[in-house]
């Protein structure tokens, strides 16, 4: 059960990864896709969100993604993620996204977005995560916001399925 589970601080599961953009991954504008942008976030997210929890999860949802600049060809991008805030099977991962030239060490803030993870069992069905240890003052403020983008999109949905 829940109660009994030992609260983890985010600082445990945070996680980063870095790829060089090659030819291959850019569009016919040289930008290189924004699915292998989701791609990678997606994949870093995960590997927070079972860090996290200690087993499987599954990707629920990606909040509002904002490309904010291009990424080009030879550029490094950087993914980095954490949980900002844990209900009782789900998880809101927070990820932000940065493209450097490696050889001016210049980078740049491209994107961040918000993904859930639900955390499951051998059948696929949803399982209860540890709360989250919030042992600062960034971690508690990612928490409140977290909690009301969780608000909100509940929030949406029961406003969507009335109409």
């Amino acid at each position: 059960m829940r109660q009994e589970m030992e609260p983890r601080s985010p600082a445990i599961s945070e996680t980063f990864a870095s790829e060089l953009m090659m030819p291959h991954q850019v569009n016919n504008h040289g930008h290189v896709f924004g699915g292998v942008i989701l791609s990678m976030v997606d994949r870093i997210a995960g590997v927070v969100s079972m860090r996290h929890a200690g087993g499987p999860c599954v990707t629920v949802s990606f909040d509002r993604v904002d490309f904010k600049e291009p990424i080009f060809t030879g550029e490094v991008v950087t993914v980095k993620a954490r949980v900002n805030f844990v209900g009782t099977t789900s998880m809101e991962i927070g990820v932000r996204v940065e493209a450097e030239n490696p050889m001016t060490r210049v980078a740049r803030h491209t994107n961040s977005c918000y993904l859930t993870f639900v955390a499951i069992d051998a059948n696929h069905r949803p399982v209860p995560v540890p709360p989250l240890k919030l042992e600062t003052e960034e971690d508690e403020r990612r928490f409140r916001e977290g909690k009301k983008r969780r608000d909100a999109r509940i929030a949406l949905a029961r406003e969507l399925e009335d109409t």
